[in-house]
């Protein structure tokens, strides 16, 4: 399986363009992890062929980290592996087989993982799908946006333990400002099928998983944080290496951050912001019970367990 390898100030401070000077966009995901040493730090990305965590995977191993590109296409994981190593030259890039739609797949790579890991980006992610079971029965959206990275955080949790201040960064969507996450009925079994509304819900999920991960891992050294990636994937990748790797947010955990900086609450005016449904302690409390109960039936009925 593995082959060889915005009312936050950014931490991040552009430098004003002078007169006459082209403006260019803001800091990359190089730009945050320029000085950063990463030699001997371990990486898992998921969602690493293509898009955001590819970028973010790139830079994570161009800072000389060993970086698993954790993937549902093992061919689309070898070709970005090989163009991770032709740009950075960094041979400990790894790929990983992973399908967070199927709790098999994600026992099977977590049986595999062997030794500590430092970073854990959940970086894949489905959006506008139809309405789709996953072999569990699971939505599909909820299934690879959140059931999904918190049964991989959960089975790595051992390793991620197994280090100082290890960060897990949740890649989630400025979408779950569109709905809050509905516990009577998170499958849509009963309720009429909205596939924008399938998405934001489980994007709120992931946001409240992470939430409340931060407070209970916080005894352990972890960090958990959201980001907002917005459409630009050289700039949510910058968002990911800051949260990721940057000492400037060591210790900062349970937190929503996009373009560099912490989120503050939602506004209906920019569109810009956190949701407060989505950062609510107690039903983040409550979504976390849920959580845990779905991915044990799946566990108890014939896969091992792993957290």
């Amino acid at each position: 399986m593995f082959l060889r390898s915005t009312t936050t100030r950014s931490p991040i401070a552009p430098v004003p363009p002078t007169a006459g000077e082209v403006v260019h966009a803001g800091p990359t995901a190089a730009d945050v992890l320029d000085g950063v040493d990463l030699t001997g730090r371990r990486a898992v990305v998921t969602g690493a062929a293509s898009g955001v965590g590819l970028t973010a995977a790139r830079a994570l191993a161009a800072a000389g980290a060993e970086v698993t590109l954790a993937v549902r296409d093992a061919d689309a994981g070898a070709a970005a592996r090989a163009a991770i190593v032709a740009e950075t030259g960094n041979e400990h890039v790894l790929v990983g087989e992973i399908d967070l739609a199927d709790q098999r797949s994600i026992a099977r790579f977590v049986r595999l993982w062997d030794g500590p890991l430092h970073m854990l980006v959940h970086a894949a992610g489905v959006a506008g799908a139809p309405l789709t079971r996953t072999v569990d029965e699971w939505e599909l959206h909820l299934a690879v946006n959140h059931l999904g990275p918190a049964s991989l955080s959960a089975g790595l949790h051992w390793a991620l333990t197994a280090v100082d201040g290890a960060r897990i960064v949740h890649v989630t969507s400025s979408a779950h400002r569109l709905a809050e996450f509905d516990l009577e009925d998170p499958q849509f079994m009963s309720s009429r099928y909205d596939r924008e509304e399938a998405h934001a819900r489980s994007r709120t999920a992931a946001v409240l998983h992470t939430v409340e991960a931060a407070r209970r891992w916080s005894g352990d050294g972890i960090s958990v944080n959201a980001v907002d990636p917005g459409a630009d994937p050289d700039a949510g990748a910058a968002t990911i290496a800051l949260l990721a790797a940057s000492p400037l947010v060591g210790g900062i955990s349970g937190r929503y951050f996009t373009d560099l900086a912490e989120a503050g609450p939602a506004d209906p005016v920019t569109g810009r912001g956190v949701a407060a449904h989505a950062v609510d302690p107690v039903v983040a409390r409550r979504v976390w019970r849920w959580t845990e109960r779905s991915l044990r039936e799946i566990w108890f009925s014939g896969l091992p367990v792993v957290a």
